[in-house]
């Protein structure tokens, strides 16, 4: 379920939008609820840190008497949220530029003068967030999601090389098509996690069985697909060759 942040400083257009958002979701049965509505940009970021997941975000950009305007709080949901939808609801049409300077890849600025065509433009907005979200089901792509310091990341399944037991304790790194990412972690969790298609091929390596180009069964190497080598133990020689 998508969680829906707004965050808007006029207390009566904030009232609007929550209704007729809620009145979308009950209408159209979206798997959507809203998660906080607020005129403090702190009270977003908050909660999206504690419970960090792909959301909806309507936006202000004049946040009066805060300490950021939209922009600023744009950019710090996309840290935690990197593919998240941020939709732009402003007075101020001549700012939409100011989206792409930031690189918060909008999907939508809304003008706020014409109440018809605000409530509109919200309405495409989750029409458009739902028909994406179908595609991506659709491609029945699984995302790893990691927390690497203060930003969230999301890594297709399918682009996972390997995780390798880092030389610091409760440490791990990530082997990807094009990340290597080190986060804090346990193998045995990520094995309960990602389920059959990795295999712990070492106590210090957890394998995507999908991305293994070949076995080196003298020197009890795996390579794989993209180059990239890692070691398996004796006990895993049997499987690996019952697998691939």
């Amino acid at each position: 379920m998508l969680p829906v942040y707004i965050c808007e400083d006029d207390y009566e257009i904030l009232c609007i939008q929550k209704e007729y958002i809620e009145k979308q979701i009950l209408i159209n049965g979206y798997d959507m609820k809203i998660a906080v509505c607020s005129r403090h940009p702190e009270e977003i970021i908050k909660s999206a840190m504690n419970f960090p997941q792909r959301g909806i975000y309507f936006l202000d950009v004049e946040l009066k008497n805060e300490p950021m305007d939209g922009f600023g709080l744009g950019k710090i949901i996309r840290e935690t949220d990197p593919r998240g939808f941020i939709i732009y609801v402003t007075a101020f049409e001549e700012l939409a530029f100011e989206t792409f300077r930031y690189h918060l890849e909008a999907l939508d600025y809304i003008i706020k003068g014409d109440m018809e065509k605000m409530l509109n433009g919200i309405k495409q907005g989750l029409e458009t967030v739902t028909r994406r979200m179908s595609m991506e089901k659709g491609e029945q792509r699984e995302f790893f999601t990691v927390k690497v310091l203060d930003v969230i990341k999301h890594i297709p399944v399918d682009e996972i090389m390997f995780f390798e037991t880092s030389g610091r304790t409760h440490r791990i790194e990530l082997h990807a098509l094009n990340d290597r990412l080190d986060f804090i972690g346990s193998m045995q969790e990520l094995e309960e996690q990602l389920g059959s298609q990795f295999i712990r091929v070492h106590r210090g390596y957890l394998v995507n069985s999908g991305q293994i180009g070949e076995l080196d069964l003298k020197h009890k190497e795996i390579r794989m697909n993209n180059g990239e080598k890692c070691f398996f133990s004796r006990n895993a020689r049997k499987m690996l060759l019952n697998r691939i």
